[in-house]
């Protein structure tokens, strides 16, 4: 199969994956949606459908997902407001990203509330289009549009969201791997969704060997900068523990810039590990017996200034350095620093 016709046939594979889904699109039809009325014919047919139009104006590109740009647009039919996420067919001799045909078999399996809904699947002139809903702005930016800190019932509800939608993830067999404020998506009205699936990974025990090349560097755990292979679902909940500290404080946890930078940060947080608090540490590949010997240190005063006692448990459940002893996505949920929190309404 030479690379045009390689090209082809991902492309209609990410379309199959779409349309087993929605068996009413029309691939024939959609191939055309993205031309604007006012394009120049094609030498087909098929008659130009315009669906989607971007919004030409500041603000109307949304940054940059793990393998292309994110627009937003309208939806001509529904005059609804979409998210546009495109992806350069060209860039890979083999079709499409992997990643882009790995985010849309993943996420027509999860629908939930606090998961980034797929809506469409649009491939027009070597690009493939991923229509998403639309939510206001990720959760890097909102922290950085607010004046101060966050209220301390937006954090907790921020984070009761996360672990709801991880929960539901975990719970179908799915790691996302790269959680970070970037690839959350907040609305308004308070509604948080996990996005970015692009580097999400199915599982199923026995934990198969994987690249511990993913998650970005500063929400990365230290099972996988240790050099760990056979990882799973907890590197999600040492991300959350992360985002956690930097919703309250509104900066990051273990900001590293490098590997083993990062590893120092963590060290000189929550003390350097041993046997006794993880065992099979220092048998990891990347262990060294040179490392720095720190004691464990208190938490920042502006996160313990704006969380009870429920939250610095729950935080420390999070970031246990053994990943056998991270609390799960799913027994957050109900641990007491939720106790107050109307769960049913958000």
């Amino acid at each position: 199969m030479d690379r045009a016709q390689n090209k082809v046939f991902h492309v209609g594979t990410a379309l199959f994956l779409f349309h087993d889904r929605h068996p009413l699109f029309s691939t024939s039809q959609k191939t055309q949606q993205l031309s604007s009325p006012s394009s120049p014919r094609r030498r087909d047919k098929t008659p130009p459908n315009p669906s989607y139009q971007k919004i030409e104006k500041p603000g109307s590109n949304l940054g940059e997902g793990t393998y292309g740009v994110v627009y937003k647009a309208r939806d001509l039919h529904t005059n609804e407001i979409v998210a546009l996420k495109r992806i350069r067919l060209e860039v890979e001799d083999e079709g499409i990203p992997s990643t882009a045909l790995r985010e849309i078999s993943l996420l027509r399996e999860l629908t939930h509330e606090n998961i980034v809904d797929l809506k469409d699947c649009v491939q027009q002139d070597g690009k493939l289009y991923l229509v998403f809903e639309f939510l206001d702005r990720d959760l890097k930016k909102a922290l950085e549009s607010y004046n101060g800190l966050l209220d301390p019932m937006l954090v907790k509800s921020y984070l009761f969201q996360m672990c709801r939608g991880l929960a539901f993830c975990h719970a179908r067999g799915v790691m996302h791997r790269d959680l970070k404020p970037q690839n959350l998506l907040v609305s308004r009205d308070g509604v948080l969704k996990l996005a970015d699936f692009g580097l999400a990974r199915a599982f199923c025990p026995p934990i198969r060997p994987l690249t511990h090349e993913v998650v970005t560097l500063w929400y990365r755990p230290p099972e996988i900068l240790l050099g760990s292979q056979t990882y799973a679902p907890p590197m999600d909940v040492w991300a959350i523990g992360t985002i956690f500290v930097e919703m309250v404080t509104k900066r990051p946890l273990f900001p590293g810039d490098s590997e083993i930078d990062e590893i120092y940060k963590i060290f000189r947080q929550l003390g350097t590990p041993n046997e006794v608090v993880w065992p099979g540490c220092t048998a990891l590949p990347d262990w060294n017996p040179a490392f720095p010997i720190w004691y464990r240190s208190s938490f920042c005063k502006v996160f313990l200034d704006n969380v009870d006692d429920n939250g610095l448990d729950l935080l420390e459940r999070f970031l246990a350095f053994s990943p056998k002893d991270r609390i799960t996505a799913k027994d957050s949920l109900n641990h007491p620093y939720f106790d107050d929190l109307d769960k049913e309404n958000i």
